[in-house]
């Protein structure tokens, strides 16, 4: 493939908040610590050093080690697991929810933007070993945003009546699924993504999300954690007691908040008194403080005394919000960097104040690379139609009356006319205010009826002219669709699966992997 970069800010597919903390993190300094550099790393890796505990490293290998007990992954991914052990090796993180078939393509690119930054510091930095990690988020409960995917036009779905945590799920009915999908590759029986399909299963759907991301980049070392285990939840339990006795993360959030609102910035998440769920058989709810008493829904009301006595014989069931998650994880991983997209990353912003409550170092955060992948019939439209690959960007109406006005058989350019009108409405006006003052608002809508009826000539004009160019313009729309399914970036809704029609998978990871640059701030074009 062919790599090209062009700039976010000009694409208008990111938010000027994702934009800046791309472009000039230095302008969030009042809620991180230190910006996203090649030079950040060593200071921040030294920093963490100091905090992170050799009982907490045995803690972390020993849950990873049982977590990988039951499938085969590569000698990489277990020594990255074993070095852990040692105190100059630190992780970079990214993670995400349990998407259905991998879901859409930026769960491949964080991936791999993860597993090549770790590359590109392993290489330049002797000092410290780096190991890129894999956080899955288990513990989410919101079905709905991950049951579904559309790939080659085919929507598949996932039903299930269960409810909690979603990692926790029972694979009813997704064998079914998983074979309906497969006939998607019926015709490369024997291929890559026959095999690393067959790899999608397990007792729970987390686990069979685990083994599946496992066989596509075990070969890259990828670490991959689930945070819903015992012995990393009994690790944490004093910060859940402090949550629950003090709600310290509440009132460090609302701190923050005041100064978001005086910097103008937009917050991203909502403050709960309690940042806590408390996790059952198919149970994921709130955990409210109402008065004296916590209160679950559908579980029972609890004095403090009780809800720390359940804490202390199983930690297991208490599960940390969007406010308390990331302070999970990098209390249980010896953690540098997190990678995310726009959305999550700025959420981050909120959450200095409770890591500095907790006495977490609070990592290096950066907007993982975006990519935009243009296939060969693609190109060939864009090249036939006369496009540049930044033109692909605008407005499909501006496309459309740009190819019309360039490519018109008849003078349609109206830039000669609508001067000719500025100038004799300004003339009129004038000539209006020297002989009569008072019929200044009589010609002033007759102007505006003028105008419009100049207006409506030039769109029958255009109108007209398209009808000539009929199936261009209906290339336009297929190369727009194509590359900004329902008007939204590729990389929301395309899956990674739909660039493997002949069955190859690891092939085109590499392609992706090797035009990632974990230091890109634009937008990164592939074109085929």
């Amino acid at each position: 493939m062919n790599r090209t970069t062009i700039s976010r800010l000009k694409t208008q597919l990111f938010s000027d908040l994702s934009n800046q903390l791309v472009y000039n993190q230095d302008r969030f300094l009042d809620f991180i610590n230190t910006p996203y550099s090649k030079d950040a790393f060593q200071l921040q890796a030294q920093k963490k050093q100091k905090e992170f505990s050799i009982e907490k490293r045995n803690t972390l290998v020993e849950s990873l080690e049982k977590q990988y007990s039951k499938i085969e992954t590569s000698s990489k991914v277990k020594a990255n697991i074993n070095a852990l052990k040692n105190e100059q090796t630190f992780t970079v993180t990214t993670g995400h929810q349990l998407s259905l078939f991998t879901g859409p393509l930026y769960f491949i690119y964080k991936i791999l933007n993860t597993i090549k930054l770790s590359n590109e510091l392993n290489a330049t930095n002797s000092d410290f070993k780096y190991v890129p990690v894999f956080w899955l988020a288990s513990e989410d409960h919101d079905f709905e945003e991950v049951q579904s995917i559309n790939v080659f036009n085919k929507n598949f779905k996932w039903n299930t009546d269960q409810h909690g945590a979603v990692g926790r799920f029972k694979l009813e009915g997704f064998d079914e699924l998983k074979d309906e999908f497969k006939l998607l590759f019926a015709n490369h029986p024997e291929s890559e993504v026959t095999r690393i399909l067959d790899s999608y299963h397990g007792e729970t759907y987390g686990e069979a999300t685990f083994n599946l991301v496992n066989e596509l980049f075990k070969e890259y070392g990828l670490v991959i954690i689930n945070g819903d285990a015992k012995p990393l939840k009994d690790s944490f339990k004093s910060i859940v007691k402090n949550e629950l006795e003090n709600q310290f993360s509440f009132n460090a959030v609302k701190k923050t908040n005041l100064k978001i609102d005086e910097k103008g910035f937009k917050r991203q998440l909502t403050v709960r008194e309690i940042n806590l769920f408390y996790l059952d058989y198919q149970i994921r709810n709130r955990i409210i403080k109402k008065d004296d008493l916590y209160s679950i829904e559908n579980v029972g009301d609890f004095t403090l005394d009780e809800i720390i006595s359940i804490l202390d014989e199983s930690p297991e069931k208490f599960s940390p919000n969007v406010v308390l998650r990331p302070l999970y994880q990098e209390f249980v991983l010896p953690n540098i960097c997190y990678l995310g997209g726009g959305g999550e990353i700025a959420y981050w912003l909120q959450l200095k104040g409770v890591f500095e409550a907790s006495n977490i170092q609070y990592p290096l955060i950066n907007v993982r690379n975006s990519l935009l992948i243009i296939d060969s019939n693609t190109i060939k439209k864009i090249n036939k139609i006369g496009l540049n690959i930044d033109d692909v960007f605008d407005d499909v109406h501006k496309l459309k009356k740009d190819f019309i006005l360039k490519n018109t058989t008849s003078e349609l350019d109206f830039s000669a006319l609508d001067k000719l009108l500025r100038d004799f409405t300004e003339a009129l006006k004038i000539k209006v205010s020297d002989v009569n003052e008072g019929l200044s608002k009589y010609a002033e809508a007759e102007i505006t009826k003028m105008k419009n009826q100049c207006s409506t000539i030039q769109q029958k004009l255009i109108k007209a002219e398209k009808e000539k160019h009929e199936n261009n313009l209906k290339q336009i729309e297929q190369i727009k669709e194509k590359l900004f399914p329902n008007d939204k970036p590729q990389e929301r809704v395309s899956n990674f699966f739909s660039l493997c029609s002949d069955g190859n998978v690891y092939s085109h990871l590499t392609s992706i992997y090797d035009a990632i640059s974990p230091f890109e701030k634009d937008l990164i074009v592939l074109t085929q």
